[in-house]
């Protein structure tokens, strides 16, 4: 595991690191914009997260069941570590001018609101260009800023519902199933991520900005891929599978293990060959009813009953012992057992940072890009004075917004 020492994780992102310099200020909450910013903030760009303070700002600090204290959730924290917060009220227009001040010296003003809202609070690209030609403005919402949804309210699964994912997950006697992670949640912000860096490059080359537009509909709908073109040119809508199997390769779903499951994926002709001869049942290779993708599919379920006899014989580890870096496998693991695996520990995928209420253990960011001096994510209104008198106001303007109830 890697370790933070507590200077580090005061100390401000390392110049190294490929997004330095980036200023992003962020209007969000919850999950899916945090999600998408902390990707960004973890790559060294200066994330300043903005709290209301009259309505308890981020919603995801009470977000349970585990906390590390109040207003300090463990939700929280897995999308707000290496930010800033400050508190500003963006509905008085005290609020919205400081944010035009914020908005000049920075790179990217992004938000993660109900699409008729960036409008309404002046965080669109015609409300900002004037103090900032090249500012960038991301909009992450639920059904887009257009259109007859823009006023709707949306979450994660209600957009697995309605794009067809419900219908493909889970067993086909089974009743509609959403996946087990906010898989939709966590796309968005990492599309949202993309779309952001995109326009940043833009700006930089151009000196002009723009609106970059992602929803979660929009994301849930792309992810259909090569199921969605299966239906647009074939008419061809598919449903689920037994054992989560890949609608048209076999062997490529779970079978049975002495002691549990084991998940094979032979999506390459070759590796059948190798996992027959692994087995030792070399002969199934070239058997005429086992020799292409298209017999094999077509005898799935006899593939299914012999596989199974077979690997009952050894257990998961066993099994994944003789395939390993032969044929494509993989264990069946719970959440712990995925985060207390060997090989995460090999590859230091989890951080461990102080915090005031002792250590944080977290998973380290999927983008390798050099060593990053982790921080917690911040108290509510942590950097408002630090943040506010960088951009102009002095320290008793700041006092008197927050006397005010603007900060």
């Amino acid at each position: 595991m890697a370790s933070i020492t507590p200077d580090a994780a005061q100390a401000p992102a390392p110049a190294n690191l490929p997004l330095a310099g980036v200023r992003i200020i962020a209007v969000e909450q919850y999950g899916a914009g945090p999600f998408g910013t902390q990707h960004l903030a973890d790559l060294g760009a200066e994330v300043i997260k903005i709290e209301n303070p009259n309505e308890g700002g981020d919603v995801g600090r009470v977000v349970g069941p585990h906390f590390f204290g109040p207003g300090d959730s463990h939700f929280y924290q897995s999308f707000n570590r290496n930010k800033k917060s400050i508190t500003l009220d963006l509905k008085k227009p005290e609020g919205r001018e400081a944010l035009r001040r914020l908005a000049r010296d920075a790179d990217v003003v992004f938000d993660n609101l109900r699409g008729d809202l960036p409008a309404k609070l002046g965080l669109t690209y015609e409300h900002l260009k004037d103090v900032n030609p090249a500012i960038v403005c991301g909009h992450l919402s639920a059904y887009g800023r257009t259109g007859s949804r823009a006023a709707w309210p949306g979450y994660d699964y209600l957009m697995q519902a309605e794009a067809g994912y419900l219908s493909l997950t889970g067993e086909p006697d089974g009743p509609p199933a959403r996946m087990g992670l906010s898989i939709i949640d966590l796309m968005t912000g990492t599309t949202a991520a993309m779309g952001i860096l995109a326009g940043v490059i833009g700006a930089r080359a151009t000196g002009i900005g723009r609106d970059i537009d992602v929803s979660l509909f929009d994301v849930a709908l792309h992810n259909l891929a090569y199921v969605g073109t299966w239906y647009l040119n074939a008419g061809k809508a598919i449903g689920r599978e037994k054992r989560s199997a890949h609608p048209s390769l076999t062997p490529s779903q779970l079978y049975r293990t002495q002691d549990g499951w084991i998940f094979l994926m032979c999506n390459k002709d070759k590796f059948w060959g190798v996992l027959c001869n692994c087995i030792g049942k070399p002969e199934w290779a070239d058997a005429p009813e086992y020799r292409t993708f298209k017999e094999r599919l077509a005898n799935r379920d006899r593939i299914t009953g012999e596989l199974d006899a077979v690997l009952q014989a050894r257990t998961t580890e066993e099994w994944m012992k003789l395939f390993a870096g032969k044929v494509p496998a993989a264990p069946v693991y719970d959440v712990a057992q995925a985060l207390d695996n060997d090989f995460v520990a090999e590859q230091e995928r989890l951080l461990e940072f102080p915090h005031e209420k002792g250590p944080i253990r977290m998973i380290a960011s999927p983008v390798r890009a050099g060593v990053h001096p982790t921080r917690p994510a911040p108290a509510m209104g942590a950097d408002t004075q630090a943040v506010l008198q960088g951009v102009g106001y002095s320290a008793e303007q700041v006092a008197a917004m927050k006397a005010g109830g603007v900060t």
